[in-house]
């Protein structure tokens, strides 16, 4: 008796059943994480709209960049456009926000989709990477959102940066103390910094103040309790404090 064989292979029709059944799970794990995270940081019809095109081109070209880490996927409603979204409410009455490393887009980009509707809003994504900056550009375009990307390091663009920047904001760019020499060309000139940060924020926080004089607050994250958000509305050098050399190691390294 001949041994029975099961049809398989990649142009075996056995497989695609478990690839359908794949692509429905992850559709539907990104449908429920998407309700999660509206109803973390609710929008217009509108606005979730045009999240809607940002993050479908977002997953399209995911599969040619590594846009994010893959891991967060399934969670990206979550994870990256309510993570982006609740910082709005801190500053409610801003028009003009600035990103700084805005990568795949949060959380600038996200911030654009909201605001969009806005008269005189404008959210400024610098970013280095040129593969990056270009989907930047294709998915505001996309989505329809008021964003101006700027291909360059962070160090080159505030040396002459737009004016009216009411907000800055910066997400996994670099430690308090960095990101605050970064940050001071932009914050003495009347922006307010916010600025994501993890459950290590308290030792940067005291790090950061070995140079600086800061007048911050911080709130908690509405999509990790763990996390806070850093409000930076005064900073200045301490005196003697070498905030220049801390200016030149981020300049030579900023993205």
């Amino acid at each position: 008796m001949k041994p029975s064989v099961r049809s398989g292979g990649s142009g075996g029709q056995g497989a695609r059943p478990a690839v359908s059944r794949a692509q429905t799970t992850r559709t539907a794990d990104l449908a429920g994480d998407r309700e999660r995270a509206l109803a973390l940081t609710p929008v217009s019809r509108e606005t979730a709209a045009r999240l809607d095109r940002f993050v479908a081109l977002l997953l399209k070209r995911q599969r040619q960049i590594n846009l994010i880490a893959p891991s967060t996927e399934p969670t990206l409603w979550t994870r990256h456009i309510a993570d982006s979204l609740q910082l709005l409410a801190l500053l409610p009455e801003a028009l003009v926000w600035t990103d700084f490393g805005s990568g795949a887009g949060f959380p600038g980009l996200a911030i654009a989709c909201a605001l969009a509707d806005l008269p005189g809003a404008q959210v400024h994504l610098v970013e280095s990477s040129t593969k990056k900056a270009a989907f930047l550009r294709e998915a505001a375009q996309a989505a329809g959102a008021p964003a101006v990307v700027h291909a360059m390091r962070v160090a080159d663009f505030v040396k002459m940066p737009p004016a009216g920047i009411e907000a800055l904001t910066a997400r996994a760019f670099a430690p308090l103390s960095e990101l605050f020499a970064a940050a001071y060309p932009l914050l003495i000139k009347g922006a307010v910094g916010v600025f994501p940060k993890g459950q290590a924020v308290e030792a940067e926080l005291t790090e950061a103040a070995k140079c600086w004089k800061i007048q911050a607050t911080l709130a908690v994250s509405r999509t990790d309790p763990r996390a806070r958000i850093v409000v930076v509305r005064g900073l200045e050098p301490r005196s003697g404090a070498s905030r220049s050399g801390a200016l030149r190691r981020k300049a030579s390294t900023a993205g």
